[in-house]
């Protein structure tokens, strides 16, 4: 999301590992989206491209866009906004387009303080309810009423949102932590919609301040005891501007209207939200239908979650194994990906894939990862292993990723290594894979072994 100073997660992986417990109720996926969908793998890449990362988060149920619509009205923020239009009336502002005496304000309209006001005027004004003209702020052209359509008001609301998270770079809930933090903070309690306890949430928050900020042991200790009560205060002004409310169980989650508003951020931010109704359709998908989706990226990788629940390990992996044994390196790399999200529930179809010449290393390194039997890789099964990762990613048209992955595969001068090898593995696509090395590594001399490399394989 945007507007936050810090641009990790609330919680680290070890660290929510430890306070799973405290997750409650929530669902399989949503926990599987705080524990691992939120583990950055890509942070160190600077390939064009490569440099986002993307979160996949849980299918979510939004509530109708009439109900949506009809509660921005009653939000106190949106309705105190109302209030400080209608007493603004025809009025001068200062140079700044602020209000000359903020505590006049404050006293007649019952605001609590200036900082309260300063976020009223800005949604106000940014929004169209007061309109600032030559130094004189008038009505806007914004007449709220239950009269306006369910998306006018819906926008509304989504400006009003992203007015508030702009405060955050600048003292929106009292607690600059807190505000570095709110994004991901607010990302985290939409992953787990059931709520997140106080206790939770502020151990995550210590946690990624202290990582984010290398933060000293004097500075956290102090932060451990005032970090509670700011926390707080800051979920109560968020419950003011209508984002947070307690769960049945008294722990803080996002209001229907807060869980609308997050998921419009995190799409901006080019993130994988999706609904409920919009992953449902890849259920009944067969395998080489889920594959084909993903390839051509019409699928969000949360379709996955929900083609995987809806059959059985052992089924899934046997249809996924046949696609993958005679499709091409690009299936290869997409099956691969979503048989790592399968247990060893599904032993028997990949210890089957065995006898597959193209699945045969992918199965014995599956089995290997899950501590399961598996016959052992020799350097060369390594190298074949690498030479269709690369062509997997070119068959689905991400040519800087693959600088990226080969970057991963070895330290330093052994990529060099690793592509003299190359030419010795009997796959289709070495020559492809080696020509976009040999064109495009930033690494000279990675270059140049790629293109001898080339020429090599060709004359043979």
């Amino acid at each position: 999301m945007a507007k936050s100073g810090n641009t990790g997660n609330v919680f680290d992986l070890g660290e929510l590992r430890r306070l799973v417990d405290e997750l409650g109720s929530g669902s399989r996926e949503a926990r599987a989206a705080v524990l691992d969908a939120t583990s950055p793998d890509d942070k160190d890449c600077d390939c064009a491209g490569c440099g986002t990362e993307v979160l996949s988060f849980p299918p979510v149920v939004l509530s109708a866009d009439d109900e949506l619509a009809a509660a921005v009205l009653r939000v106190p923020l949106v309705l105190d906004a109302q209030r400080l239009a209608a007493w603004t009336g025809t009025r001068e502002v200062t140079p700044e387009g602020l209000l000359p005496d903020p505590f006049l304000p404050c006293a007649e309209l019952g605001v609590p303080n200036p900082a309260r006001l300063h976020l009223l005027w800005v949604v106000a004004v940014n929004t169209g309810m007061v309109r600032i003209s030559r130094g004189v702020a008038t009505a806007g052209p914004l007449a709220l009423s239950a009269e306006l359509p369910s998306a006018a008001l819906l926008g509304f609301w989504d400006g009003v949102v992203m007015d508030v998270l702009d405060r955050a770079d600048d003292s929106l809930t009292g607690s600059s932590v807190v505000d570095d933090h709110l994004a991901e903070m607010l990302a985290t309690m939409y992953a787990v919609s059931d709520g997140l306890s106080p206790a939770t949430l502020v151990k995550g928050i210590l946690q990624s301040h202290e990582v984010a900020c290398e933060a000293r042991p004097a500075e956290m200790r102090a932060l451990a005891v005032a970090l509670p009560g700011e926390l707080q205060g800051a979920l109560s002004l968020l419950g003011y501007c209508g984002l947070i409310e307690l769960s049945g169980a008294g722990w803080p989650r996002l209001t229907p209207l807060g869980m609308w508003a997050v998921r419009q951020d995190l799409l901006r931010e080019g993130h994988d939200a999706p609904t409920g109704a919009e992953v449902a359709v890849f259920a009944d998908l067969g395998a080489a239908e889920l594959v084909e989706a993903i390839m051509k990226r019409s699928a969000a990788p949360s379709a996955v979650t929900v083609w995987l629940e809806s059959r059985s390990p052992e089924a899934a992996a046997r249809e996924l194994v046949k696609i993958a044994a005679s499709g091409t390196a690009g299936q290869r790399g997409t099956v691969g990906t979503i048989l790592e999200e399968l247990g060893p529930e599904a032993e028997v179809p990949l210890r089957e894939a065995l006898s597959e010449p193209a699945m045969w290393r992918y199965a014995a390194s599956w089995l290997h990862i899950r501590d399961l039997p598996a016959p052992a890789l020799t350097p060369a099964d390594s190298t074949w292993i690498a030479v269709d990762t690369l062509a997997s990613l070119i068959h689905l048209g991400n040519a800087p990723e693959v600088m990226c992955e080969f970057d991963m595969l070895e330290p330093g001068e052994d990529l060099v290594r690793v592509v003299e090898e190359m030419t010795s593995v009997d796959h289709p696509d070495t020559i492809a894979v080696l020509d976009l090395l040999g064109a495009h590594h930033s690494d000279a001399a990675v270059g140049k072994a790629a293109r001898k490399a080339a020429m090599k394989a060709r004359s043979r």
